[in-house]
């Protein structure tokens, strides 16, 4: 019996890769790098199930040239890629990577969060470079983290998971959201407005929509402490780049941890030169074992749909 066909947008981990090559039959190699345009409706075209991921876009123009296609399994929690209407107009079932990356994305925030107050990028680059003359007094001063508040914008899985590891720094934990969430009553439900005013470090965890796209924007920004810290891991437009170079030049927030840009892997100009900003090549999910997970996930929603079961992870 021949094997069913499939599209893989992204060269995914071995074990994934072994998986998938065991139970269908590719239509294209996958690489390291996103596909152009060109390849990826050449790679999609005669498929029944393609695997993408942020990275490429998928939208009527491609889905008009999949007639065989019945699933793009995202490999993401997000799926602003995809032409969710398109893909309803032609039937074709989209699904998501939930909760798997949830712990994984949690801890890199506490990596930036951390990284950020105690200039841990800054004094790596001045080991490395043999300036470190020795220990003084008022070398390199950062930012305790121990005791202050938290801000967290969006208390979905991530933003709670976040909020959760606050209790071990004896933080107090104010949040912005659509609505209170029945978790831990040491978490304060506030408006945005108090959550940027109030907090030493603001961390985002919100998906990108029309409502959230440049959500911190300049208004927002002169909202923080200045001595205050933004940490953003979840999407790069949530975050209005140039009004973020502009504050952070005025010293307003005091510095920012970023995983997630707007135009990746393009950085707005100047954002690269300052000293205060730590910047991660999105690496939120970045782990092995998370990645794996991820890759089955996508793998066993394509198997049900193709097999006539429902997805287990469905988003339209």
């Amino acid at each position: 019996m021949a094997l069913p066909a499939l599209y893989v947008s992204r060269l995914l981990p071995d074990p994934v890769m072994a998986a998938i090559r065991e139970r269908f039959r590719l239509t294209a190699v996958p690489a390291v790098e996103s596909p152009s345009p060109c390849a990826l409706r050449d790679g999609i075209r005669e498929a029944e199930a393609a695997i993408c991921t942020l990275t490429e876009t998928i939208d009527d123009s491609v889905l008009s040239n999949a007639p065989r296609l019945k699933i793009l399994a995202n490999y993401a929690v997000g799926y602003n890629n995809i032409d969710l209407d398109a893909a309803r107009a032609h039937g074709v079932v989209v699904t998501n990577t939930p909760d798997v990356l949830t712990e994984t994305t949690a801890d890199l925030t506490w990596a930036l969060l951390l990284a950020a107050a105690r200039r841990v990028v800054e004094g790596d680059r001045l080991v490395r470079a043999c300036q470190w003359t020795g220990w003084a007094p008022t070398h390199m001063l950062g930012t305790d983290v121990w005791g202050k508040t938290l801000g967290v914008i969006g208390m979905g899985r991530i933003g709670q998971a976040v909020a959760r590891r606050a209790a071990g720094f004896n933080m107090s934990v104010l949040y912005a959201g659509r609505h209170p969430v029945p978790a831990d009553p040491r978490w304060d439900f506030r408006p945005l407005d108090e959550v940027l005013a109030e907090s030493d470090f603001i961390t985002v965890h919100v998906p990108l929509t029309p409502d959230t796209h440049h959500l911190l924007d300049e208004q927002a920004l002169a909202r923080m402490k200045s001595t205050a810290f933004l940490i953003n891991t979840s999407r790069g437009p949530v975050v209005d780049e140039a009004a973020l170079v502009a504050a952070l030049r005025a010293g307003r927030p005091a510095g920012a941890g970023l995983d997630v840009y707007e135009r990746e892997p393009e950085l707005h100009p100047g954002l690269r030169e300052l000293p205060n900003v730590v910047l991660l090549p999105h690496l939120g999910s970045a782990t092995l074992d998370t990645r794996i997970r991820m890759g089955m996930i996508c793998v066993e929603n394509v198997r049900a749909v193709l097999e006539g079961r429902p997805a287990p992870n469905r988003v339209a």
